[in-house]
């Protein structure tokens, strides 16, 4: 991790933890939000104008925060808009690294070989982890914002007539239900596979493991009612946040972080959800199996000899 701007220690996924032993995520650092006339977003300074070609965006094909902001770039069209460079699956004793492996890249843009430079480049005192993904301003050297939730939404409105309308991912006439909805499936399921995989103690692990499942049955029971998506026919952020978690609980987090109760693929409608969002043009594009395996399973500290499992089975539409 970074202290006042050094690498100090070897990467490791729990930097702090609550009275339960359980994992507790870090907060992000930089919140300025990109606008269609550079005028402040709902935190941070002014002065991000939405212009082509100045944003560029870091990201692992791994991780689920950072699959949602490729997912936005995407549906938005933005992909000639913003640039983008993919850091190594694997993950180093200085965190994530750009390379030149299978479906990762080097860094064109600041010429960084580990992500942590990008972060001291934009705060030379930084402490803490240096994670994805990261929004990088190229025409004033800095970071503009590493929370996903943010970009995701920055990507659907603050790039004016830059972005496609085809997908509006947060609309007005859901943002309540969305709102909702998101409050309750991010500490439940986004992050409680997290809190899983990384308790430290039985009874932190046991709770986070109920919460998992509790909330995948409660959605498995929404979607049973024939709907395509959480809220009906409107593709929103809230399927964006769910979707990028159920794609890599069977190949990750089922067997890797002990949430192993049922699959997605023990759940029709779920599956069927699944299926039908990777069948959204371009999403297909975003998921990487082979770099959600790798990934995961080079966290020492879960899984110290490195062997990634040759399974589990895959349904079509991930398989291909």
């Amino acid at each position: 991790m970074l202290r006042n701007g050094k690498w100090v220690a070897d990467w490791q996924p729990v930097q702090a933890k609550d009275e339960k032993g359980g994992f507790v995520r870090q907060t992000s650092s930089f919140r300025h939000w990109v606008t269609p006339d550079g005028s402040a977003g709902p935190t941070g300074e002014a002065g991000f104008n939405a212009e082509l070609g100045r944003y560029h965006l870091y990201v692992a094909l791994i991780c689920p925060w950072a699959s949602r902001t490729l997912i936005g770039r995407k549906l938005k069209g933005l992909e000639d808009v913003i640039s983008v460079s993919v850091v190594e699956p694997e993950l180093s004793d200085q965190g994530w690294r750009f390379g030149d492996a299978a479906g990762a890249d080097l860094d064109t843009v600041n010429g960084a070989n580990f992500l942590h430079e990008i972060y001291t480049r934009a705060d030379p005192t930084i402490s803490g982890r240096a994670t994805v993904p990261v929004l990088w301003d190229k025409q004033l050297g800095t970071i503009v914002n590493n929370e996903s939730a943010d970009i995701l939404r920055m990507l659907n409105s603050g790039f004016g007539d830059l972005a496609h309308d085809s997908f509006h991912l947060y609309p007005a006439d859901f943002r309540e239900e969305i709102d909702a909805l998101n409050a309750r499936i991010y500490p439940a399921l986004n992050n409680g596979v997290y809190r899983a995989g990384f308790a430290t103690t039985q009874v932190a692990y046991e709770e986070a493991f109920h919460d998992v499942f509790a909330m995948l049955d409660e959605l498995e029971g929404r979607l049973g009612d024939g709907r395509d998506f959480l809220l009906g026919d409107r593709f929103t952020e809230a399927d964006v946040g769910l979707f990028v978690t159920l794609v890599r609980f069977d190949v990750a987090y089922h067997g890797l972080f002990k949430c192993n109760l049922r699959r997605i693929a023990d759940y029709p409608a779920l599956s069927a959800y699944q299926a039908r969002i990777l069948g959204i043009l371009g999403v297909r594009d975003t998921v990487s199996i082979d770099h959600i395996k790798r990934g995961y399973y080079s966290i020492k500290s879960l899984n110290p000899t490195g062997i990634v499992p040759v399974g589990p089975e895959l349904s079509a539409a991930l398989a291909t």
